[in-house]
């Protein structure tokens, strides 16, 4: 008795290779359900190989570096440097250099059931990773430029293991470590698109825990930017002590 198309299903879900015995022996069952049961494989296999190159491609600058000898190579990004309220976040993620992570990507490209599922990837996976977050009150006082600086260096100097490179999104810093500032960074190498994904994450569960503490502004969903239910929310309870005052409109309220 012949396979059922469910399972024939289930056995090509386990298959990544398109010359395995069983597939070709598929081919020649000329039931239209097993045909499209491996036109469906063949796409998926086709979206694998894709996912692959381009983590291939995204290891460029990774590669170019260990060929130089250096070892522990660090991506380094950060999120928040838009929205009216709460901190800014830098991750600093070293990921191991014999594994690609397939599907890492700039974090505003990803969806958030992605970057969540990429977020607990790299948690498992990554070397060290370091966390730096720098507060509204700091970002008043400094500029917003420079406190994402700041929340840089204090992600390099969370990690637990010494980095000796640093791949940076579009900034350097006043480090002793050799680095390189890559524009589009976090599109460009795996490191600095998974610092990109942790910094994303960790700032936005930290706006779902301020939105419990400062309801009727919409932070666990807009994360502090200024959206229309933001906005309404500063015109109905005003100004928070998480909003940066030197921020327009928050600075023409008080």
């Amino acid at each position: 008795m012949s396979e059922t198309i469910a399972q024939i299903k289930e056995k090509l879900a386990q298959i990544h290779n398109a010359q395995d015995a069983y597939v070709l022996q598929l081919r020649k069952d000329e039931r239209a359900g097993v045909q499209k049961l491996i036109q469906q494989f063949e796409n998926r296999l086709a979206k694998e190989q894709a996912m692959i190159n381009k983590a291939k491609t995204m290891r460029q600058f990774e590669n170019e570096l260990l060929a130089k000898g250096y070892q522990a190579i660090c991506g380094i990004d950060e999120v928040g440097r838009g929205p009216l309220a709460g901190p800014v976040v830098a991750a600093a993620v070293i990921l191991p250099n014999d594994e690609l992570i397939l599907g890492l990507n700039d974090s505003k490209q990803l969806s958030e059931k992605k970057r969540e599922s990429l977020y607990q990837i790299i948690q498992e996976k990554a070397v060290a990773i370091g966390i730096g977050v720098v507060d509204e009150t700091t970002i008043d006082a400094i500029n917003i430029y420079q406190a994402a600086r700041l929340a840089m260096t204090k992600a390099v100097e969370q990690l637990a293991v010494q980095p000796d490179y640093l791949l940076i999104d579009a900034m350097e810093l006043d480090l002793d470590i050799q680095q390189t500032s890559l524009i589009k960074g976090d599109a460009r190498s795996q490191s600095i698109a998974a610092a990109s994904i942790i910094a994303k994450v960790y700032r936005d569960h930290l706006m779902v825990e301020l939105d419990k503490q400062y309801p009727g502004y919409g932070f666990g969903k807009n994360a502090g930017y200024g959206t229309k239910e933001h906005l309404e929310g500063l015109a109905k309870y005003g100004v928070t002590p998480i909003h940066r005052k030197t921020f327009a409109p928050i600075k023409d309220m008080i």
